[in-house]
């Protein structure tokens, strides 16, 4: 069942929102060679918790962590470890926040000093492929309108997007109905209205969309082993357009 939110919702989830876009500027920053990524969900955590919410993904479903930190061939739910982040690695961070019984949830993919131009433009088309998306989350719309603007931009720059994980809708649970696929038949699915709350998340391979999960029951990467990139913002459906809650 899909839930349309009131206004008085939309701006509980924008406030969990801002939480989120903050805790990953701050994050973004301190990206660099020689971290872990266990640090880099310390600070996650410390960051939500200051700021008054609740990270909503350690404990989700029994994952351990507050924050989902992949490291190249990983897609998402990369569980924080010692790992040592590299030059020229990219880290794709996704948060999760409850604040006020509602939630927020927003990732980005962030290079490790310089990259090669073949992940540059890695991360500079998934990225773009959300913001197209998000142009046409709009009301009289349908949802596979979102899941085919991603695929169509996405394989038309020689990429492939992954398939067993898709973007939902979010408000007092983390995932909610509509599912939103990152792949589909344009004018398929439930028709966009005013008050739907989505979470579009592109993730994008390199190579080709096959993935592993690895022995830790959570990290999906690629079969390949080449790159993934992840972006993603919680989107609200308004009579005026898009707005974008994740954004600072």
């Amino acid at each position: 069942m899909i839930i349309i939110k009131s206004r008085k919702e939309i701006e509980k989830i924008k406030s969990s929102c801002n939480i989120v876009a903050r805790a990953l500027e701050e994050l973004k920053k301190m990206v660099c060679p020689g971290i872990t990524t266990r640090e880099l969900d310390r600070i996650a955590e410390d960051f939500i918790v200051k700021s008054g919410g609740i990270p909503a993904f350690k404990g989700y479903r029994g994952y351990p962590s507050a924050s989902c930190i992949s490291v190249n061939e990983e897609i998402v739910h990369g569980i924080p470890s010692g790992r040592c982040l590299k030059d020229g690695d990219i880290v794709s961070i996704d948060l999760g926040v409850l604040l006020d019984g509602y939630y927020g949830d927003a990732a980005i993919t962030v290079a490790v000093n310089k990259i090669d131009n073949e992940t540059r433009k890695l991360l500079e088309v998934t990225e773009k492929s959300l913001y197209k998306a998000i142009d046409i989350a709009m009301t009289g719309n349908r949802v596979a309108d979102i899941s085919c603007t991603i695929q169509d931009y996405v394989e038309g720059a020689g990429y492939s997007v992954v398939r067993e994980f898709v973007g939902h809708g979010i408000g007092r649970s983390l995932h909610e109905d509509p599912p939103v696929p990152n792949f589909g038949e344009r004018g398929k699915g439930p028709r966009l209205k005013a008050g739907m709350v989505l979470a579009i998340e592109p993730m994008v391979n390199a190579g080709g969309s096959d993935l592993l999960i690895l022995d830790n029951g959570w990290t999906a990467v690629t079969k390949d082993g080449r790159r993934s990139a992840h972006f993603e913002h919680t989107v609200a459906i308004t009579e005026d357009g898009p707005l974008i809650l994740s954004m600072l």
